[in-house]
């Protein structure tokens, strides 16, 4: 598509959607989608005679392929020729997560949150969220768990990406509240520990479509009952890193499911441990954050259309 400029075309005109619009119904963010445009040439809106950038229906379709290629863990400066080739994952070159992922696993060895935050800032601009989750964050964080068993210092590296992951993402869901309307997601830890990164996830992930309030700390599901007739979610989103007693399986949590008119959603290794019984509870179940906003979408809980938000 050539860059030109109409000092006639204005938003909406013909169909040519502004860049926050776009954001909006593709869930990647206005900087990531101009860094694509810049660096490398992925998209090339029209401008209009303010300089304004402007979309059609071809361009989201493009920036939706763009995102399946990112997905199957190309590297971005690798899609313009795929998407002009066709070319198949197959014949490309190895993806850069694992260069990345090193980078920062060095950064948490040194206790560097600045050489950490450095390096997610770099991807931050030119990957979304969910590409960034199954790529970088989530083997990251497997990684490390792995890295902190019986390992002296493990406390303390843990502490420091921990206390920095919440930090980043807690940022992302203030600033994408602000532009988000409607009834928003309630999410809710179920856990003792002090930072819970699958609920974080998780809330970032659905922050794209929805806004997001998040019960960081356990309390008890009672009051989250409370939260419930105050806030009015359009669901309620509960990260359970550990298995759930028997009281909170087969009482509490279908007195949760009763009180809201659209669903409750448990993710995290609980469902993997005790899927059995909270199935026949009726629950929606995610094992982690991406299941989880797959799910949220297919019940129709993050429509991107804000007329078919409840």
């Amino acid at each position: 598509m050539d860059q030109t400029s109409d000092m006639s075309l204005r938003p909406g005109s013909d169909g040519w959607l502004p860049i926050r619009e776009v954001a909006r119904q593709t869930g990647v963010n206005p900087v990531t989608l101009r860094a694509w445009e810049r660096r490398y040439g992925l998209i090339v809106p029209l401008r209009t005679g303010k300089g304004h950038r402007l979309y059609s229906a071809e361009h989201v379709q493009r920036i939706r392929d763009i995102l399946a290629w990112l997905n199957r863990g190309v590297a971005v400066g690798q899609i313009k020729q795929l998407l002009e080739r066709q070319q198949s994952v197959e014949q490309i070159e190895p993806n850069p997560w694992r260069e990345l992922r090193e980078q920062m696993l060095a950064a948490v060895e040194r206790l560097s949150e600045r050489q950490l935050d450095d390096a997610f800032n770099r991807a931050l601009t030119v990957y979304p969220p969910r590409t960034l989750c199954q790529h970088l964050l989530l083997p990251l964080r497997d990684a490390l768990a792995a890295r902190w068993q019986g390992q002296f210092g493990a406390a303390l590296e843990q502490v420091l990406f921990e206390s920095w992951l919440r930090n980043k993402v807690a940022m992302r869901l203030y600033h994408s509240n602000r532009q988000q309307a409607g009834a928003p997601l309630l999410c809710a830890s179920l856990g003792a520990q002090p930072v819970d990164l699958g609920l974080w996830l998780s809330a970032w992930l659905a922050s794209a479509s929805a806004p997001v309030e998040v019960v960081e700390r356990s309390v008890p599901l009672a009051e989250l009952g409370l939260a419930l007739e105050r806030l009015q979610p359009r669901a309620l989103l509960l990260h359970a890193e550990h298995g759930l007693d028997k009281d909170c399986l087969q009482r509490q949590l279908p007195r949760l499911a009763r009180q809201l008119d659209a669903g409750l959603l448990l993710v995290g290794p609980a469902v993997l441990l005790q899927r059995a019984e909270l199935t026949r509870q009726g629950l929606l179940l995610a094992e982690g954050p991406l299941q989880a906003l797959e799910k949220l979408a297919l019940a129709g809980l993050l429509a991107t259309d804000p007329e078919q938000r409840p």
